[in-house]
């Protein structure tokens, strides 16, 4: 098993996600120390197992949140709990098996080299990917590329980066969105309006089937609406911050800086 950090840690949000939930934490355990997981109101008895797991490894915690609030909330959560720890940075990454836990340690590497910015997986699809999904993303991509003024975010939609804490703890706590599944698009173009600039790695990203044990809780009406209403809100925002991110843009500041 790795060495303890002090610093940066694996944060994974879960809700019902069965079996998998156990191979995903145990492969990230293997990749880094700590790993903490965050069940966020989950009824498939995962929770009260993942718990046992953890009695037995000191570098495994377990928070279980008494009812289902949403993927932002539970990073929330744990992302509070990492910082009164003395935790700077999470990595987080979902718990379906979707992500790639071998390449923890490279994303760790790049964000202790540069703590400053956000480390975002740029996903590889393979052909277990939707092509209504892979299609659909590059709507999302393309209007968050404009409401960061092209500040280069790579994917807005994938989970599997490392967010500097203080940083994501104070731009959800200005606003009450971000909770569900328009957490991870809000996240990147908030943090950009901070001044976090996005580093980019390619990462592979597997859709597992039922047969596999494959879990997904992404409902494609429900949730293009949210992201639907959470661009038009950002889109506002954008037209009030634009004097202020062309000034940056033009001199170099952040997120712009090279």
């Amino acid at each position: 098993m790795p060495d303890a950090s002090r610093t940066h840690l694996v944060l994974i949000p879960s809700y019902n996600t069965g079996e998998r939930l156990f191979s995903t934490v145990e492969a990230a355990r293997a990749q880094w120390n700590p790993v903490w997981v965050v069940v966020d109101g989950s009824t498939d008895g995962t929770g009260e197992r993942l718990q046992q797991m953890a009695a037995g490894d000191p570098g495994l915690r377990v928070w279980l949140l008494p009812q289902n609030q949403g993927k932002g909330a539970a990073v929330l959560h744990g992302l509070r709990a990492a910082r009164e720890a003395g935790f700077t940075h999470a990595l987080t990454m979902d718990s379906d098996g979707q992500h790639p836990a071998d390449l923890i340690p490279a994303f760790m590497k790049a964000s202790q080299a540069r703590p400053e910015t956000m480390v975002l997986g740029r996903p590889v699809f393979d052909a277990s990917a939707p092509l209504l999904r892979v299609r659909g993303r590059r709507v999302s991509n393309g209007w968050t590329q404009l409401e960061t003024l092209f500040a280069g975010v790579g994917d807005s939609l994938y989970g599997f980066r490392v967010y500097p804490v203080a940083d994501l703890i104070a731009v959800m706590a200005r606003q009450p969105w971000m909770r569900r599944f328009d957490f991870d698009t809000e996240a990147v173009v908030r943090l950009a309006w901070r001044g976090v600039k996005p580093v980019n790695i390619d990462a592979p990203v597997k859709y597992l089937t039922a047969e596999e044990g494959g879990v997904s809780h992404f409902r494609y009406g429900r949730d293009n609406v949210l992201l639907t209403w959470m661009h038009a809100r950002l889109m506002v925002e954008f037209v009030v911050r634009l004097p202020g991110l062309v000034f940056r843009k033009l001199r170099g500041i952040a997120p712009f800086q090279k």
